[in-house]
């Protein structure tokens, strides 16, 4: 089988819509997993609205719920027999090219790991309000990093297709709490000895709506998480690039690395400081993580001060 499509699901909004995007692929060869992470919602009843014998509906004995979604993620891969694996969202959409247009990218460079679609960002009627920018055809993975990190932020796990093979050889995909840099992280180690081939027919849709699971993140777990976050890719960049025009641009990521991080580090405290009444508490905790990206307790300081006028003049 070509592909396996993997949609790890809980809620029910818009899992048949989700569902219908990917029977309605011009392309056939494929598998369609569903896997209920032990929802409170009917979503078995929605499956089998479908007699399609492609579509494969499993369920978690236990919920992994949104801070060990990776887990969920690599669960999921056990129930896998495609060559592919595409892992999509229960409220994203499948545009009927997408399969298609992977199988043309694929033959084309049969020797990747990892290839991107397109991509558009719907909004939860499924209106297309954004569009991901074009990208080359071919690319290395110091070149999608300089991307990612500096211009082109809009992308998705579904966005991808990766070799179960690859996935099965390195552990699945990267875990970190609630998926925070799962995809670009996975698909960047994927990309890192043979690139990545990109499909600049719009082939995907991410939906953008209020049940979001990045509405229920803790914010001190996901800021705790950057550590070793910047750890994974200063780790990944310490090799000399083949290229020459890649190393160049390993040296300006590993420059930009720190920043980068430092940069979502200062938003996630701030944000955290909007949940909290306890200023000393708060110092107290973010002061041992802050002189690990670089800054100082004064840099802190400036952060509490410019939250609290903030809250007065609000």
């Amino acid at each position: 089988m070509k592909f396996s499509i993997v949609m790890p699901s809980y809620k029910s909004q818009y899992l048949q819509e989700a569902i219908e995007s990917v029977l309605s692929q011009t392309y056939c060869d494929f598998e369609l997993i569903i896997v209920d992470d032990c929802s409170p919602e009917d979503l078995k009843s929605i499956v089998e609205i479908f007699n399609d014998s492609r579509v494969k509906y499993f369920r978690n004995s236990s919920n992994y719920g949104a801070l060990h979604l990776v887990e969920n993620w690599n669960n999921s891969l056990n129930f896998c027999s495609g060559d592919y694996i595409i892992n999509m969202g229960d409220d994203d959409r499948l545009l009927p090219c997408c399969l298609e247009e992977y199988v043309k990218l694929m033959d084309k460079y049969p020797e990747l790991d990892v290839y991107h679609a397109k991509t558009q960002i719907i909004d939860e009627n499924g209106d297309v309000f954004l569009l991901q920018d074009s990208r080359p055809e071919w690319e290395s993975m110091y070149s999608m990093m300089y991307r990612i990190w500096n211009y082109d932020k809009h992308q998705y796990i579904g966005d991808f297709c990766i070799a179960r093979r690859w996935l099965v050889e390195n552990n699945g995909y990267v875990k970190f709490p609630y998926a925070l840099n799962s995809d670009w992280s996975t698909v960047i180690l994927a990309a890192n000895r043979k690139g990545i081939a990109n499909g600049n027919v719009s082939m995907f849709q991410y939906r953008k709506n209020r049940y979001s699971i990045s509405r229920t993140q803790n914010i001190r777990t996901v800021a705790e998480s950057l550590v070793d976050i910047q750890n994974f890719y200063l780790s990944l960049l310490q090799e000399k690039a083949i290229h020459n025009e890649d190393e160049v641009t390993r040296l300006i990521l590993l420059t930009q690395c720190p920043i980068y991080y430092q940069r979502a580090f200062l938003k996630y405290i701030s944000e955290d400081l909007k949940n909290t009444y306890n200023v000393i508490g708060f110092f107290k905790h973010w002061s041992m993580y802050i002189e690990y990206f670089g800054l100082s307790k004064k840099k802190l300081i400036k952060v509490i001060i410019k939250r609290l006028i903030y809250c007065v003049f609000d």
